[in-house]
């Protein structure tokens, strides 16, 4: 017979843990080549940095939200080898944006004839633009204001279009420029169109992930 673990014993249920964020200014002001040089030395910590120079420190997601993630990030990468006009991304990529802000969205793209701008050297270190197209999984430890705050940011600094999915309350949400936020309850794909040409994303393996 296999006896119940004592009360005192269980564990709790786990809960992942929210980003950490270190505040700077005024006391240090950091500037992009110290940043850059920062996570250099941090290599297994995912920092993002806000345009008002804070620190976001990302801890590691939990099964569910790695696997979503994954799946995002495949099919993005399988439309993006067929069609061969920009590159795909994965959540550790970083992007200083034009309002100095350093992000890592869960995917995004970017067009060859912008990346073909950049130097050789600066396509070694954090890309300096905003991704055409982006991708945010909401995980459960992700307040949703604070998510849809980043969205709005990558549409105010050029992206032409952006997804938010929710799998908590299973909706996306569509950003595109000079548009309203479009919501939608449980929609079975989302359609990249015009900006990623036929790229479409089946979202039940996002619902339900085969774990």
């Amino acid at each position: 017979m296999v006896q119940a673990q004592p009360k005192s014993e269980r564990l709790p249920p786990a809960v992942e843990l929210p980003p950490l964020v270190l505040h700077l200014r005024p006391a240090i002001e950091m500037t992009a080549e110290e940043f850059f040089e920062f996570c250099q030395l941090n290599r297994d910590v995912r920092v993002e940095r806000t345009a008002e120079g804070d620190l976001i420190v990302m801890p590691p997601t939990f099964a569910k939200t790695g696997a979503r993630n994954a799946e995002i990030t495949a099919q993005l990468q399988l439309w993006t080898k067929r069609d061969r006009s920009g590159i795909a991304f994965d959540s550790s990529t970083g992007f200083t944006l034009p309002n100095g802000a350093t992000r890592s969205p869960d995917a995004a793209w970017v067009k060859r004839t912008r990346l073909a701008r950049l130097t050789p050297e600066q396509k070694e270190k954090f890309l300096p633009l905003c991704p055409d197209f982006v991708v945010e999984l909401r995980s459960p430890s992700d307040p949703l204001k604070l998510v849809q705050s980043k969205m709005r940011e990558y549409i105010a600094n050029g992206a032409r279009l952006g997804w938010l999915i929710d799998p908590l309350e299973r909706r996306a949400y569509v950003y595109r420029r000079r548009r309203a936020v479009k919501r939608l309850d449980r929609p079975a794909s989302l359609s990249a169109e015009p900006v990623l040409p036929g790229f479409v994303l089946d979202l039940s393996p996002i619902w339900e992930p085969n774990l």
